[in-house]
């Protein structure tokens, strides 16, 4: 594994839930780290419960802008000399809010990385990280999802952003940069988070205690992941010696099948709610743009050597326990 004694990372949404996840493991792994966020999801709460009280290296930026990434970039060489890597997470991450709107995805989700790119290759960065999405597929059914099926065909505004980012770094690839990984998350799972089937369902639950009702009726079935699997997935894959031409990209998952809505209705029930009643809706679908069911191949992450430790359920089940926790602080 690569040394990273003094390296300089730039995490662009690290404010955010997995951006915090990333930028303490970074932090704690011996990088000097820098965060740009807009809070339109991350907080400062987040940087100081996460990372440390007395963080500092910490900008509000527009990444959507030339002017943030700008800001961002020079602070940083002002700060530590040089950026080793960028890693990207800054984006829409509700989907449904990107249904309502498409332009919250096209400002955050790809905006965001056309002008980091322009940024790398202005300031002559020659690392970057990506995180991508299962999104960026589409809808294949039972099909497994692995990293050379295609066409891609993504049915949300977030996933067809997700995909236009990756074409746009790829391009980035061939030009200009020298490293890159792609990284295509599931559904992942923890905290602090700011959106997602869990914290909906606890949300709910605080609203009527008795009662649970949940959107589609619960045959829906996808692959979680526990957000500190996911950043131990990322940092490894980003320190292999991978010498490539192309972009490196790969699923990060669960090695399973995946779990029911109707089954994170009941954990999450059982754990906060034990005497509410679920009650399911119609359909397969909980909103537009939803992929009902999917099932991820991580063959190709795992032939690097990074296997992951929980299934989907226990995933859930840890993430759901850390949420209604943090209901409590």
């Amino acid at each position: 594994m690569a040394n990273n004694s003094n390296k300089v990372s730039v995490i662009a949404g690290g404010a955010g839930f997995i951006g915090v996840n990333l930028a303490k493991s970074l932090k704690d792994s011996g990088r000097n780290i820098v965060i740009g966020d807009n809070l339109s999801l991350g907080s400062l709460d987040n940087i100081q419960k996460y990372i440390s009280p007395e963080f500092e290296d910490f900008y509000e930026v527009d990444l959507s802008t030339a002017i943030g990434v700008k800001q961002l970039f020079e602070s940083c060489i002002a700060r530590f000399g040089r950026i080793d890597e960028v890693w990207h997470l800054a984006a829409n991450s509700d989907i449904p809010a990107g249904v309502n709107n498409p332009n919250v995805d096209h400002k955050d989700t790809f905006l965001t990385t056309f002008e980091l790119l322009q940024g790398c290759n202005e300031y002559g960065i020659k690392k970057f990280n990506f995180a991508s999405s299962s999104a960026v597929y589409g809808d294949w059914g039972i099909h497994p999802l692995s990293e050379n099926l295609g066409p891609l065909k993504p049915i949300s505004n977030y996933g067809a952003m997700k995909l236009a980012s990756e074409a746009q770094i790829c391009a980035a690839k061939e030009s200009f940069l020298e490293s890159v990984c792609i990284y295509r998350f599931p559904n992942v799972v923890g905290a602090p988070a700011t959106h997602g089937v869990i914290l909906d369902f606890i949300r709910k639950l605080i609203q009527n205690p008795n009662q649970l009702e949940v959107l589609g009726n619960g045959s829906q079935k996808k692959s979680y992941l526990h957000v500190s699997e996911l950043v131990d997935a990322m940092i490894y894959v980003s320190d292999l010696p991978i010498s490539s031409s192309d972009a490196e990209i790969v699923n990060i998952g669960c090695d399973d099948e995946g779990i029911l809505v109707r089954d994170i209705a009941e954990i999450v029930v059982n754990l906060f709610s034990p005497e509410a009643k679920i009650i399911f809706g119609e359909g397969d679908k909980g909103w537009v743009g939803d992929v009902p069911k999917f099932t991820y191949d991580v063959s190709r992450l795992k032939s690097l050597g990074w296997v992951p430790k929980n299934n989907s359920h226990q995933a859930v089940n840890l993430a759901a326990q850390e949420v209604i926790s943090n209901f409590g602080d």
